[in-house]
């Protein structure tokens, strides 16, 4: 699907029918993947590796452009169970255009950084900013969603929970892999500023970038760290939890066999003491009562 859009105003607006600066491919067709290779000259393998989620982030020069490859986070769903994952953005940076390729619809200009836009540079550089903001997103998501993991753990003892805590630690390590392949590209942006004719205000956008994917760099790496470490303590609580309710089971039993055995004691088909006068079975069953409360009593005591 191909989107037009042009920069006029300073904002970025839909339209142009083809004379727009700036060019959107959503999961783009065999036609239109022809026209990327054939009329625009973009490199097939650059291309696929602009929609290939495991590609690394990048920059390479062509003779008629730059290719900038960047991660950024996939959109969340319900049936992701707590898999945040990565895409790829291609951006293709011409001397008066600029197309973007993407695997998903999402909406790319959205948020205040996009109300004041001069080039098409500062253009491609505010949606790694994007990028970046919504990856210290998504990791406040992860840590919200740990948390009640957490929480859940304490109550019950489910293979599931552990399993989605697993699950956002392999999420985390993917967000640390994107994220400083991200600083790697920026780094390299800040070292061919003169080649692609970056204004003085957007290398100061480039330090601003830079800062910001170094602070969420570090975000994701304690998370990491703090889950990873964390683990295997909450695996510890689990089977202390474990023991807590076969120790209470075992009270409960115990509690339960003593009086049994005196019932069934006296139950016996043979002559017994007692047997024959009307207050044994209220005596009996003071007797069994007295006795669990022995074992209560019992427990408290010993802590078990």
């Amino acid at each position: 699907m191909l989107k037009h859009y042009r920069i006029e105003g300073g904002r970025v607006i839909a339209g142009g029918n083809g004379r727009g600066g700036i060019l959107v491919f959503v999961n783009p067709d065999e036609a239109e993947r022809v026209m990327l290779t054939q009329k625009l000259r973009i490199d097939e393998h650059t291309l696929n590796s602009a929609l290939d989620p495991n590609e690394l982030a990048r920059i390479e020069f062509e003779p008629r452009h730059a290719a900038i490859i960047t991660k950024r986070p996939k959109r969340y769903s319900a049936e992701d169970n707590f898999l945040f994952n990565v895409s790829s953005v291609g951006m293709f940076l011409f001397s008066g255009r600029l197309v973007i390729v993407l695997n998903e619809d999402i909406p790319l200009f959205e948020g205040k950084m996009f109300g004041r836009v001069k080039s098409l540079q500062e253009l491609a550089l505010k949606i790694i900013y994007r990028s970046i903001f919504h990856f210290e997103e998504h990791l406040r998501v992860i840590n919200m969603c740990s948390e009640d993991l957490e929480h859940e753990i304490n109550k019950a003892m489910e293979n599931r929970t552990l399993l989605n805590l697993f699950t956002l630690e392999k999420s985390l390590v993917y967000y640390l892999n994107a994220i400083g392949s991200n600083g790697r590209v920026i780094d390299r942006l800040k070292s061919c500023a003169g080649r692609l004719r970056l204004t003085a205000e957007s290398v100061d956008l480039l330090e601003d970038l830079s800062i910001e994917n170094t602070q969420c760099l570090e975000q994701a790496r304690i998370y990491s760290e703090v889950l990873a470490g964390l683990m295997d303590a909450r695996v510890s609580v689990v089977s202390n939890n474990l023991n807590v309710l076969m120790k209470t089971l075992n009270i409960v039993m115990i509690g339960l066999m003593v009086p049994t055995f005196l019932v069934s004691l006296f139950s016996m088909n043979v002559p017994i003491p007692l047997s024959e006068r009307p207050f044994t079975f209220w005596l009996l069953l003071a007797a069994s009562g007295c006795l669990c409360l022995g074992v209560v009593l019992v427990s408290k005591l010993k802590r078990w």
